[in-house]
C-alpha cells in the first residue's frame, strides 16, 4: 500500500471534516431555541437586559457568519470553545467522555461481527437447516426491534427479574477505591447489557450478511478443489471460504461505525452511561450550542477515521487492491 494512497485518503478525511463542521454549526444555528433564554433560566430569571447581557458576553448577538468564521478559526487551533452550561472547555467535557462512549461502541462493534459472522458461517454450513432458518429468523427481529426497546428489556429481565447485572451506570461506587483488576471486572460486568444491546442489532445484520456471502462463496470451483484435496470442513470454512466473504463484511463494518456511535446516544441514556451520548443528550435540552458541536466533531473524526481503516483492511484482505494508488 502506498504511501500516496493514505496521504489522499487522510487529505480527504480532513476537507470531509471541515464540511462537517460548517454543517454542522449552519444547522445547529438554525435550530428554534435561545440558548441565553436557557442560561437565564438556570439564573433564576430572564429580562431582556440580562438576555442581551448573555448574547453579547457569549458572542451570540453577532451576525452568524461572522460567528462561523470565529468558530472554525477556533477549530483549526484546537479549541472547541467553552460550554454554555458546564462552564468547562468543550475539549474537557469530552475528554472525560470519550473513553466510555469509545468502549461501548468497540465492544459492540468487536461482539456484533464475532457472533454474526460465527453464526452466519454455521448458518451457511447447512443452508436448509434448523440454524439457517433460525439466524434468517433472528437477523429479521434484531433488526426491526429498537434499540431502546432491547435496552429496556434487558434492564427488565437481567436487572430486575433476574438480578445478574447492574442497571445503570459504569462503575460502582463502593468499588472505586479498589484494586484496579477489580474495577476492571466491575467495569466488564456493567457492559455487558449496554454493548448487547448496542450490538444486536448490527449482530443480525452481520449474520444474514455472512450467511449469504458465504453461500455465494462455498460454491465455487477452488472450494470444491479444497474438499476434493481432503481438507478439514473447519478449515474449507473458515481458512478457505471466510476471507473471500469476508469482504462485503469490511465494508458494512465501516459503514456501521456511524450508525453504532449514533445508537451510542440512546443507549447511554437508557443505562445512564457517561460517555459522549449522554453530554449530548444534556447539551441539547440546555441549548449548549458549543458542547453539542464538540461531540458532533468527534463523533464525526471517529466515522472518518473508521473509515480509512476499512479501507486498508479492505485493501489487506483482498490482493488485487494492494497495488493500486
Amino acid at each position: 500500500m502506498s504511501s500516496s494512497y493514505l496521504l489522499r485518503r487522510t487529505g480527504y478525511g480532513l476537507l470531509l471534516m471541515l464540511g462537517v463542521v460548517v454543517l454542522n454549526f449552519l444547522l445547529i444555528r438554525l435550530a428554534p431555541g435561545d440558548p441565553a433564554v436557557v442560561i437565564a433560566g438556570e439564573m433564576g430569571g430572564a429580562t431582556e437586559e440580562m438576555l442581551e447581557s448573555i448574547r453579547e458576553e457569549y458572542g451570540l448577538n453577532k451576525p452568524v457568519l461572522t460567528q462561523l468564521a470565529i468558530y472554525v478559526g477556533n477549530v483549526l487551533q484546537g479549541n472547541l470553545g467553552e460550554s454554555f452550561f458546564f462552564n468547562q472547555p468543550v475539549s474537557k467535557l469530552i475528554a472525560d467522555r470519550i473513553g466510555p462512549t469509545i468502549l461501548l461502541v468497540i465492544t459492540a462493534q468487536l461482539m456484533s461481527i464475532a457472533l454474526g459472522v460465527f453464526l452466519g458461517v454455521i448458518a451457511a454450513r447447512k443452508p436448509n437447516g434448523a440454524m439457517s432458518a433460525f439466524v434468517s429468523v433472528f437477523a429479521t427481529i434484531g433488526y426491526a426491534v429498537p434499540v431502546f426497546w432491547t435496552g429496556i428489556m434487558l434492564i427488565i429481565l437481567f436487572a430486575s427479574s433476574f438480578p445478574i447485572f447492574p442497571v445503570e451506570g459504569m462503575q460502582s461506587v463502593k468499588l472505586r477505591d479498589a484494586a484496579w483488576y477489580v474495577q476492571t471486572i466491575d467495569i466488564l460486568h456493567h457492559l455487558v447489557l449496554p454493548a448487547f444491546t448496542l450490538a444486536i442489532i448490527y449482530l443480525a445484520q452481520y449474520a444474514r450478511l455472512s450467511r449469504a456471502s458465504m453461500l455465494e462463496v462455498l460454491g465455487s470451483d477452488y472450494i470444491r478443489t479444497a474438499r476434493a484435496k481432503g481438507a478439514s470442513e473447519k478449515s474449507v470454512l473458515f481458512k478457505h471460504a471466510l476471507r473471500n466473504a469476508a469482504l462485503p463484511i469490511l465494508t458494512v463494518a465501516g459503514l456501521q461505525f456511524g450508525n453504532l456511535i449514533s445508537g451510542a446516544l440512546l443507549v447511554e441514556t437508557v443505562f445512564n452511561w457517561p460517555g459522549m451520548g449522554r453530554l449530548a443528550f444534556d447539551s441539547i435540552l440546555r441549548r449548549d450550542y458549543p458542547t453539542i458541536m464538540g461531540v458532533l466533531f468527534f463523533a464525526s473524526a471517529m466515522v472518518v477515521i473508521a473509515n480509512i481503516l476499512t479501507d486498508i483492511s479492505y485493501r489487506w484482505a483482498d490482493p488485487r487492491l494492494r497495488g493500486r494508488s
